[in-house]
């Protein structure tokens, strides 16, 4: 039987050989999930899921029919390891997600196989890399409300933030790893400030590519 890792970055074992599901995701109902159903039903999956949606999104209802009908030993097929993933850390959660229920996990354009052993390196190093970057965004933030409060800029909290920190809240509230009040505490600012951040900078949609000649 082959290994696959479970959450904590320990290792557990596969169990067996089951099904292939496979999940694609486009961003807009303009853009075509052929590409993607063609690659994934040529991988083998005997079933395809197909949301059409930004992937900021809580709420995937075909993802979330997939989970709810993957089997342990069965393993979830994606084109590419956006279409599962809104970030690295987000990824990442989703993997460990899928190893505590003995499911595994394939990118066919990356080609990554989380029940072989290159899979799993392969994991192993995106997620001391999404740790990495978490704590370098704590750090570069850290380091501006010092440098802030060092200028005297000690008063009531603002009311806007600057570009730099609206990327910040954004990357933050999709890594769903802080509530939206730590966030406001980490930039300086209210809940409500983050709230309004977020409606008013939504995620941009990703730019439409054009179908392939037939």
């Amino acid at each position: 039987m082959a290994r696959i890792f479970r959450s904590g970055m320990s290792f557990g074992t596969f169990r067996g050989m089951g099904h292939l599901l496979g999940y694609a995701r486009v961003s807009t109902s303009d853009q075509d999930a052929a590409l993607q159903v063609d690659a994934l039903n040529a991988a083998g999956c005997y079933r395809v899921f197909v949301d059409t949606m930004s992937g900021s999104l809580q709420h995937r209802p075909e993802l979330d029919k997939l989970l709810d009908q993957i089997r342990p030993g069965d393993t979830l097929v994606v084109w590419r390891l956006d279409r599962l993933g809104r970030s690295i850390r987000h990824l990442i959660d989703q993997l460990h997600t899928l190893a505590k229920r003995d499911i595994g996990f394939r990118s066919l354009q990356e080609t990554i196989d989380t029940t072989s052993s290159g899979g799993r390196l392969i994991f192993h190093v995106f997620a001391a890399l999404a740790e990495f970057e978490r704590d370098l965004i704590k750090e570069r933030t850290n380091a501006g409300l010092t440098a802030a409060r060092a200028r005297g800029r000690t008063g009531g909290r603002p009311s806007r933030l600057s570009a730099d920190q609206v990327k910040t809240a954004r990357r933050l509230y999709e890594q769903q790893e802080m509530t939206v009040a730590q966030i406001g505490d980490v930039l300086g600012v209210s809940r409500t400030t983050i709230y309004r951040t977020l409606n008013q900078h939504p995620t941009p949609a990703a730019p439409r590519r054009p179908r392939p000649a037939v």
